[in-house]
């Protein structure tokens, strides 16, 4: 890889702790059902927090509800609303703010991510993110379809870049399930930021296609990945710097 002009980041768990948001939301529905379910906020958040580090995941508010003998699905729909609707309480990563700053000095820069354009929107907006970047695509423009690894989203942020080639550009994400198929496919070179506290670190690639092309551990060790990629052919999985 050779003349690399941008470096287009995902946002959950790659430029802040997705954990983070999911305590937000837990709070905030915790602090409706206080008065709306008479379960104690408190209670309810050091509960639901609980499920979440027994590895629940998808029927949290399920799981709860049904150990209050409240379980309904309206209710459940409502729970779901609620955690999605929050303004969320999250901030970045400790090294985020000074990396973005120098790189926009070298590169252009980019996001893209999926999930509900309204919940993307309102994290962006907490982190104060959005005057970093040069382009920012939510992958819920075209629908759930075009979620990652769809390819669309990708191609949308090269466009949006300045129609910059994908051999120009490099994709930093962090979960090997989803992030780094539809940027290789485009022909983007990918890196995962592989942290130990990450919500995806203890899952591998699928096959070939799923690897990125570099692991870091922290976003401070991107800078001399990316002089690597650049100074090294694309290799076709992924190295430890």
């Amino acid at each position: 890889m050779s003349g690399l002009r941008a470096v287009v980041f995902d946002l959950d768990d790659t430029l802040y702790p997705e954990r983070d948001y999911v305590l937000s939301g837990f709070r905030a529905v915790a602090g409706w059902s206080d008065p709306n379910l008479g379960i104690p906020a408190e209670q309810g958040f050091a509960q639901m927090k609980a499920l979440l580090d027994q590895g629940v995941r998808g029927e949290i508010f399920n799981r709860w509800l049904e150990r209050h003998g409240l379980l309904d699905n309206d209710r459940v729909a409502r729970l779901v609303e609620l955690y999605r609707q929050h303004e969320p309480k999250i901030r970045l990563f400790p090294e985020v703010t000074s990396l973005l700053s120098s790189l926009r000095t070298q590169y252009c820069l980019g996001l893209v991510t999926d999930g509900y354009r309204e919940v993307q929107q309102r994290k962006l907006a907490a982190l104060n993110l959005a005057g970093y970047f040069d382009a920012v695509v939510f992958a819920d423009e075209w629908g759930r379809g075009a979620w990652k690894p769809s390819p669309v989203p990708f191609h949308a942020v090269l466009e949006r870049l300045g129609h910059l080639s994908p051999s120009e550009s490099v994709y930093v994400a962090d979960n090997p399930a989803k992030d780094f198929l539809g940027a290789r496919r485009v022909g983007m070179a990918t890196v995962w930021v592989r942290r130990p506290t990450g919500f995806y670190t203890s899952l591998e690639p699928a096959d070939l296609e799923h690897r990125p092309d570099i692991c870091v551990g922290r976003l401070d060790e991107l800078s001399p990945a990316l002089g690597r990629l650049c100074d090294t052919s694309r290799p076709p999985s992924f190295r430890r710097p």
